[in-house]
């Protein structure tokens, strides 16, 4: 009969605890300070767009050049906001969320950190 491989013998940290910390707490309340403010944006920006639609089609359907209007414009400007938020997300991240959550992980997971590499 085979025997399967028990699990790795270190410690394991208890994760509640790591939620209570007020490292995680930090990391938590950095990460809602970006993506609630931006949600809200967002949603907002979106629903103006559906209730223009819905409610001024004459403002939505002003030629700007050609058989382009401002509903096509606004319409394209959706998918443009999309991929700015992104980029904004990812810079943000890598800025605040990145450090602090690799800070966290190398506690949980035993690794010196740089100020006890250091001394």
């Amino acid at each position: 009969m085979a025997t399967t491989p028990s699990p790795d013998p270190s410690p394991i940290e208890d994760f509640t605890e790591v939620q209570n910390s007020p490292e995680f707490k930090e990391l938590k309340r950095t990460h809602r300070s970006f993506v609630f403010p931006m949600t809200v944006f967002f949603l907002l920006w979106y629903f103006a767009y559906v209730l223009a639609a819905a409610y001024l089609p004459e403002f939505m359907s002003i030629k700007v050049m050609g058989n382009i209007n401002i509903g096509l414009i606004l319409g394209l400007l959706q998918f443009v906001s999309t991929f700015v938020i992104t980029a904004l997300y990812v810079s943000f991240a890598n800025r605040k969320l990145d450090p602090k959550a690799t800070a966290i992980r190398h506690e949980i997971e035993g690794h010196p950190t740089t100020q006890e590499a250091s001394q």
